[in-house]
């Protein structure tokens, strides 16, 4: 009996320093005991999970730019990288609708704001405004202009996936056009470059159970959990559709892919829980695209579709505003027509797509929805305060898993995934090593065939 006892605690010990996913589990855990029980100790940890995400984002760039100019090298193919760039715009479209038609058809059901009877003038009308600091969200040109950048510097210093994206495709079809001969040591030292970076991210990554317990402690120390009763039906609601709405994606993923939702979710547990203990699907983003490479899909649909998402495919910030829109309204009395709340759909579908790295960019979304509509006043987006920041784990989860969706269902459209492979991975007969276990392992080649089933070696892949 003892030595099964040690034998237990041993292993408990092993996984408590090898797995992320206990490691994160237990700090979430940490953070909500703190803040609850202090919530002013709770309240000034924030810095620690800031932090983290400052480090991770300080990665992206120039990882998407390595993922993006290797990938449409090794294709070989500047047209079918256009293909991808086009079909992952009509999934993104198809979703966020889908997701938009979704939230309103359940807000008009469940009706989570009836009953409420708030007097619109009895809001604070400046708390807006110093949520969102006087921003407003970009009109359609000029979210397109922006995506192009001025300052091949100023694309990265500002950290602009969307500029980077472009400099990155420009970068590619230049080393297409001009061949290996010309530049035959370029593509070997970008891929040097990426699996740097993928090395700094898993030395990052070890300080993701202190970010999570930062985050979580300054969560419920600063908001408290009375909001879970203010607004329990709203967040019901909210969180029971974005679940239907992940149902869909895995049905639709199963039909085009032949791939099980629910299995890449336990593929991604650790990434999937650290983003929603930070609140944030940026953190989570180096590592998503590791692992969706090492699971079969090819590095020129991960470059491009996955980091594109983040500013086009927006599903869970879609559930949410169109069920705030209708909550907002019924809150204060406003009975929403028919082809008004086709309105809220046209607007949504605009001001979703120009919200990525605005801050305080859902209230704005609303506060332009409102304004669109002519009977909702804009101070009645006030309301929404008070739980839009429980509100960021349904929104992170639902985005983040609908831009993997979109990254396998592309690829399988493009004859850029080799399921077989990803079959292998998801159900852990092929094992994949974390960023933040492995060490670098230089012996590895680094040049990788361009099949859609090859995955280069990286530090974070055996």
């Amino acid at each position: 009996m003892p030595h099964a006892t040690g034998t237990l605690t041993r292993r408990a010990g092993r996984l408590l320093r090898t797995s992320l996913f206990v490691q994160v589990l237990i700090a979430l855990v940490l953070g909500v005991l703190v803040g609850r029980l202090w919530p002013q100790a709770g309240s000034s940890l924030q810095p620690l999970g800031d932090g983290f995400v400052r480090l991770i984002k300080a990665m992206i760039a120039p990882l998407v730019f390595c993922v993006v100019v290797a990938g449409i090298t090794k294709a070989g193919d500047l047209k079918a990288f256009g293909r991808i760039g086009v079909k992952a715009l009509i999934w993104f479209e198809v979703a966020t609708s889908l997701a938009l038609v979704i939230g309103l058809l359940a807000a008009n059901v469940f009706a989570p704001g009836a009953g409420m009877h708030v007097d619109p003038a009895s809001l604070d009308k400046g708390a807006v405004e110093d949520r969102t600091g006087g921003g407003q969200l970009p009109s359609t040109a000029q979210f397109v202009l922006e995506s192009l950048p001025n300052s091949a510097v100023g694309a990265f210093a500002e950290n602009s996936l969307l500029q980077v994206l472009v400099l990155a495709c420009l970068v590619g079809a230049a080393l297409l056009h001009l061949g290996q001969q010309k530049v035959p040591q370029l593509l070997p030292l970008i891929e040097q470059a990426q699996d740097v970076v993928f090395t700094i991210v898993g030395y990052i990554m070890k300080l993701a159970p202190l970010a999570v317990f930062g985050a979580t402690a300054h969560l419920v120390g600063e908001y408290g959990l009375g909001a879970m009763s203010t607004y329990g039906k709203l967040i019901a609601v909210c969180y029971g559709v974005a679940l239907v709405f992940l149902v869909l994606l895995g049905c639709a993923l199963k039909a085009v892919t032949g791939l099980s939702l629910w299995k890449f979710v336990r593929y991604t547990r650790e990434e999937l829980l650290l983003a929603l203990g930070t609140g944030s699907s940026e953190t989570v983003m180096p590592r998503m695209m590791q692992k969706l490479r090492a699971a079969g899909c090819r590095d020129d649909a991960v470059g491009l579709v996955l980091p594109t998402g983040y500013s086009f495919n927006l599903d869970g910030a879609s559930i949410y505003l169109s069920i705030g829109t209708l909550f907002i309204a019924q809150a204060i009395g406003v009975d929403l027509s028919l082809g008004q709340q086709i309105t809220v759909v046209l607007v949504l579908m605009l001001t979703s797509k120009g919200m990525a790295g605005v801050p305080g960019s859902a209230f704005l979304a609303l506060s332009a929805t409102a304004s669109a509509l002519g009977v909702i006043p804009a101070t009645a987006v006030a309301l929404l305060l008070g739980v839009d920041r429980i509100m960021d784990s349904m929104r992170v989860a639902t985005n983040l898993l609908g831009n993997c969706v979109a990254v396998f269902a592309v690829s399988r459209w493009e004859g850029a995934l080799d399921r077989v492979t990803a079959k292998k991975v998801m159900n852990g007969e092929q094992p994949v090593t974390p960023a933040h276990e492995a060490e670098p392992a230089p012996e590895q080649p680094l040049e990788a065939s361009s099949g859609p089933g090859t995955v280069p070696a990286t530090s974070g892949e055996k």
